[in-house]
């Protein structure tokens, strides 16, 4: 049964925004009151958060789909619906965030820190909302904007000050056992470890935390062994420590063999280059091992490295090894730059950034833009009302202006928005005057002072012809 998993793809879903609401106050001798249709709530999103308690992503594994709870739509008597909840999950620190093309979106490191994977959709407004001087009684409301959904890719990467790598049995778990209060599995075979070990070590006054990365042997960084799969858990550390067996019983293999064949895998998965490396000849206890380490460790000092015969079984050489290494990390620390306190940077748009542009494609027109894509979906095309209210939304952003500047003529088809939820219109460039003669929209006459009834079917009618003539090319597939 897998136990750890530091590598998942997760699938998550915030919540849609609830839709507003189109009501009308009515009581006791007051039946028209005016508008009072509520808010929609914001759909929940999907946030990620640093845990410490947290050391695996075993719980995606099982479970790889996550989804927050959507808000609730408005009612009537100015009541707005409630936010849905966001999904919060908790997540091991050090874990990358990517994409399905292995871009980095987030890297988490230090308890708290928060990436939110998907935005809750927004709630549509409430017809009380969008009434106005001009449009006294809306007869629509906006629908809630879908909330966002997508694949996302964790990777974790453990924090640890210290790496021990090596072949598989040369000691690093015992080490690691002896110099911190961890206790892993321990054996006489290979791959024995086939999780890394986390232990947190004190040298007088420097605290660590030193790890093992299982299973290396050569092709490791192409995906032998177990190599691929841990060598990622090496990437944050200050220090390299090479443990060579030097009680091996393999014939083939030899201590400095050992390392040049490490070193050829660290170098191959790349990044690693910078890292101080030393080397801990372990078991010296045996007296073959002893023997062995007294040949190599001329050889080994020639080629620049620190070299300390050590011993899990006697603790020999592990009080010397403990502080050089506490010596390292507090160096690597004293030279990081000091992290700055949060800064809110504001970026101001450039005065002649429109907020959305318009493509001349084989055949149409594409609108792209933040704001006009989302009042689509906002927008209920089975009311005209809120059709007209959209097209005089587009208008005002000047949606038009820049369509006459592209060469669209009028029955030219025009999208906005992308493939998957786009809307298609013939596009009518008189659409602004149409907008505001659609029923006089938002003005109900039963609000104004009396008229004479021929006025009034004179009027009635003359809008009705206007209405239709300008609004059937606007009417989305």
């Amino acid at each position: 049964m897998t136990t750890f998993v530091d590598r998942v793809e997760l699938h998550v879903a915030a919540g849609n925004g609830g839709h507003g609401c189109a009501s009308v106050h009515r009581e006791k001798f007051k039946p028209l009151g005016g508008p009072d249709g509520g808010n929609g709530g914001r759909g929940g999103d999907v946030i990620l958060v640093v845990d410490q308690s947290v050391t695996t992503l075993l719980d995606y594994h099982h479970s790889p789909h996550r989804k927050a709870t959507n808000g609730k739509p408005g009612e009537g008597g100015n009541r707005s619906g409630k936010d849905g909840t966001d999904l919060v999950l908790p997540v091991p620190d050090g874990t990358v965030v990517l994409d399905k093309g292995g871009n980095i979106l987030a890297d988490l490191v230090g308890e708290g820190t928060t990436y939110v994977a998907a935005q809750g959709g927004r709630g549509g407004l409430g017809n009380a909302a969008l009434a106005s001087a001009r449009r006294k009684a809306p007869g629509f409301a906006l629908l809630g904007e879908p909330g966002r959904a997508g694949d996302v890719v964790l990777e974790l990467k453990t924090v640890a000050d210290v790496a021990l790598v090596g072949y598989p049995s040369a000691g690093k778990s015992s080490l690691i056992s002896v110099l911190s209060a961890a206790k892993p599995k321990i054996a006489d075979y290979p791959f024995t470890t086939l999780v890394p070990n986390l232990g947190v070590v004190t040298a007088g006054s420097t605290v660590y935390t030193i790890a093992d990365v299982p299973g290396l042997i050569p092709g490791a960084s192409q995906g032998k062994g177990l190599g691929l799969e841990f060598l990622r858990h090496v990437e944050r550390c200050s220090v390299l420590v090479h443990v060579l067996d030097t009680a091996a019983l393999e014939s083939e293999r030899d201590p400095l063999t050992d390392l040049d064949v490490i070193e050829a895998e660290l170098r191959e998965y790349g990044g690693l280059d910078n890292r101080p490396r030393l080397v801990a000849l372990n078991k010296v206890d045996v007296p073959d091992g002893q023997d062995l380490a007294d040949i190599i460790r001329p050889d080994l000092e020639a080629r620049g490295y620190q070299v300390f015969e050590v011993s899990a079984v006697s603790r020999h050489g592990l009080k010397e090894l403990s502080f050089a290494l506490a010596k390292i990390v507090g160096d690597a620390r004293a030279a990081k730059p000091k992290e700055e306190a949060t800064r809110i940077v504001i970026r101001p748009k450039a005065v002649d950034d429109a907020g959305f542009t318009v493509v001349a494609e084989d055949g149409f027109y594409r609108v792209l833009g933040e704001k006009p894509e989302r009042w689509v979906r906002q927008t209920d095309f089975n009311n005209d009302e809120a059709v007209g209210y959209l097209a005089d939304r587009l208008a005002r952003l000047g949606v038009e202006e820049e369509l006459v500047k592209a060469g669209a003529r009028t029955g030219d088809e025009v999208v906005i928005g992308a493939m998957d939820d786009a809307v298609v219109f013939d596009w009518e460039p008189t659409i602004t005057a149409g907008a505001e003669m659609l029923g006089r929209r938002g003005e109900d006459h039963r609000f104004e002072a009396p008229r004479p009834a021929a006025q009034r079917r004179r009027e009635r009618d003359a809008e009705r012809d206007e209405a239709d003539h300008e609004y059937d090319a606007f009417k989305p597939f």
